[in-house]
């Protein structure tokens, strides 16, 4: 499945081009005026007259659908738009279960809002007993969207997690009547990254064992680095203020990469080639990767993933953390460029706007 590769480099006046450090957040905001200023204002304006949209993610476990929704309400209005994860909804319903209070008011809702084949007790039970290999029932998980909504008033919503399977792109089609956005615009932003990029975004992801700070030791590192001599090995060390350095490790089975979720990543494919066969849903395509031998006339160099890497100064026995733009394999086989996700946020804003006759 081949995207459409988004032109984010632009010509600008003067004699150099600026360049941009995006992990800044007053530097990302100054970039994004640059890059799509237009845009953005237009949008504001469209969310001002309390209008609204309903836009699906559709992408690969660990594709960053999360991160490109939070990064687009953060720099268009973070006050009336909204990422919303299924799966941090049914985590929130776990701890509901734990407790007797809220485990009942739970059970009353369902027993007033829930139509469908499956008795309550045994959707308890389900809930309680449920394992991340298990997809709930579909008409369970759009009652419980539906009290979530609820209880967040009428925004803009970027849905994270439905549909999840083949089986619920129908249910898609009509989610914004079911939950009460009838009037509302909906889209499915579909986001194509390369498995190599998910493979090493979980292989070289290391967790501090006492306060549970994830970084990666490739891709974002601590600014605390050690260095072994015997086993000649880098360490990262959790430079969280309140916890202390000791360091971070790979979490279990991630050594595996992506061989545990194949079967994950597969279905996750069959729903994107899905969702861009539909007719009478408009789709935006967000692109992680850039082929190298294109890269220079669709990007600027800053707008690539920085790959880190260490060396040990003998001299000062300290360690120096080195950079290089993330270069991987895409899925077709071609050398490309990982892109941070600033880039990726002004392709979407760019295409939103485009969907939305502003």
């Amino acid at each position: 499945m081949q995207f459409p590769i988004f032109k984010t480099k632009i010509k600008e006046k003067g004699d150099e081009a600026r360049v941009f450090d995006l992990n800044n957040p007053k530097e990302r905001t100054e970039y994004f005026n640059l890059k799509a200023g237009k845009e953005i204002e237009k949008l504001r304006e469209y969310f001002k007259k309390g209008n609204t949209f309903v836009a699906y993610l559709v992408g690969k476990k660990n594709s960053g659908k999360g991160t490109y929704a939070k990064m687009f309400s953060e720099i268009v209005d973070s006050e009336r738009i909204e990422h919303f994860s299924i799966g941090d909804m049914i985590r929130d319903i776990d701890k509901e279960l734990a407790d007797k209070k809220s485990k009942n008011g739970l059970i009353k809702f369902l027993e007033k809002n829930y139509r469908g084949w499956t008795p309550i007790p045994e959707i308890i039970s389900i809930l309680e007993k449920r394992s991340t290999k298990t997809l709930l029932p579909t008409e369970l998980i759009l009652t419980l969207v539906k009290r979530e909504i609820a209880k967040r008033g009428k925004k803009t919503l970027f849905i994270d997690g439905f549909p999840r399977d083949l089986d619920q792109m129908n249910f898609s089609l009509f989610f914004r009547d079911l939950v009460g956005y009838r009037e509302d615009p909906d889209f499915f932003v579909l986001i194509d990254v390369p498995e190599r990029i998910i493979d090493e975004r979980i292989k070289y992801r290391r967790v501090c064992p006492k306060c549970q700070t994830s970084r990666n030791y490739k891709l974002l590192p601590t600014s605390k680095i050690e260095y072994e001599p015997k086993k000649k090995e880098f360490y990262l060390l959790c430079d969280n203020p309140q916890c202390r350095p000791i360091r971070l490790l790979p979490k279990e089975g991630d050594e595996a990469g992506i061989k545990p979720i194949k079967e994950r990543l597969k279905k996750d494919e069959e729903l994107m080639s899905q969702a861009i066969s539909l007719y009478g849903i408009p789709k935006i395509f967000l692109r992680n990767s850039v082929p190298k031998d294109l890269a220079a006339d669709y990007i600027d160099d800053y707008e690539i993933t920085p790959e880190y890497y260490y060396e040990f100064n003998q001299k000062d026995k300290k360690v120096e953390i080195k950079e290089r733009p993330w270069l991987v394999l895409d899925d077709e086989g071609k050398q490309s460029y990982s892109l941070l996700p600033p880039p990726v946020v002004v392709s979407l804003i760019k295409q939103m706007t485009k969907a939305l006759n502003l």
